[in-house]
């Protein structure tokens, strides 16, 4: 699998970085079994978060029975104060059994409220540096989802200097005008900055009209079928991004895996015709990284 460097942290991360959401609600064979396959196709990239659920202990438990001392772990917190960040900060630790993180995000920062609230003296984002300058942390990114998060990112960005951005983008939301535009600006400062890009909900189709009803462990409808999930991989990777995260299900992984190691055989004219087929539905993609 082809790898890109992910900014200033110099790391060669595979295009698709694994989302260990999709092991969150499994059995820990299943869940090995889901690693093993990653490592096996060259993925070096491990996305994980504590609101997971079972996800840091399934992979925990895995790295120390199987050491992966190359593999690089992103994992983040939802937690706004000081306190709450630290604590949980420190269980992650525990439960992936390491003593530093690669990267550390502040996570769900979609909003300006949301970045206020990081920001704020007592916040969660005193706990990163703290743990950056105490050695815990290797780099500091920043993650969100829904129509502002571009802009919120790049608000970010200009109050400090983050390693790497995480943003929901795909034909869907690209589709709409102001978080297209936000979406090149974003683009533009992180490449000014040297700042590595992660995708996230790469191969959305649609949302979930009751989402109760939902059939598939993700936030959205994904594509399913392997020629569309190729065009919107092919499409994602034809971004100036480093990475994609892959599906919280199961059962789409393998797919979004050979999308990405065959991309560049998806003709231009093919991967940009899903600009022109998807429908508007506006603010869809916020929750969880799946």
């Amino acid at each position: 699998m082809e790898t890109r460097r992910l900014g200033k942290t110099g790391h060669e991360s595979s295009v698709v970085a694994f989302g260990t959401y999709a092991i969150g609600n499994v059995g820990q064979d299943e869940a090995d079994r889901a690693i093993e396959y990653a490592l096996a196709h060259g993925i070096n990239h491990f996305d994980v978060a504590p609101s997971y659920a079972e996800a840091e202990l399934r992979l925990g438990s895995y790295l120390k029975r199987h050491p992966q001392p190359d593999l690089f772990i992103g994992c983040k917190t939802n937690e706004r104060g000081r306190d709450a960040a630290r604590a949980e900060l420190h269980r992650t630790l525990e439960r992936l059994g390491r003593d530093r993180f690669d990267l550390y995000q502040l996570h769900a920062v979609g909003t300006r409220a949301d970045l206020e609230a990081c920001f704020a003296p007592g916040g969660s984002f005193e706990v990163i540096l703290e743990a950056r300058d105490a050695g815990l942390v290797g780099h500091v990114g920043i993650t969100g989802h829904g129509l502002e998060a571009p802009a919120t990112h790049a608000e970010a960005l200009r109050r400090f200097d983050f390693s790497t951005v995480m943003v929901a983008v795909n034909p869907l939301l690209h589709a709409i005008p102001d978080f297209r535009r936000d979406w090149e600006d974003l683009l533009a400062l992180c490449a000014a900055n040297d700042v590595g890009i992660h995708v996230l909900k790469a191969t959305a189709k649609a949302p979930w009209p009751d989402r109760s009803r939902a059939t598939l462990n993700t936030w959205y409808i994904p594509f399913t079928e392997q020629a569309d999930i190729d065009r919107a991989v092919a499409w994602a990777l034809n971004q100036p991004v480093t990475t994609i995260c892959s599906s919280g299900d199961l059962s789409v992984f393998p797919k979004i895996v050979a999308a990405a190691e065959r991309y560049r055989e998806v003709d231009t004219a093919t991967w940009e015709s899903l600009l022109t087929t998807v429908p508007d539905y506006g603010n869809i993609f916020v929750g969880a990284d799946a």
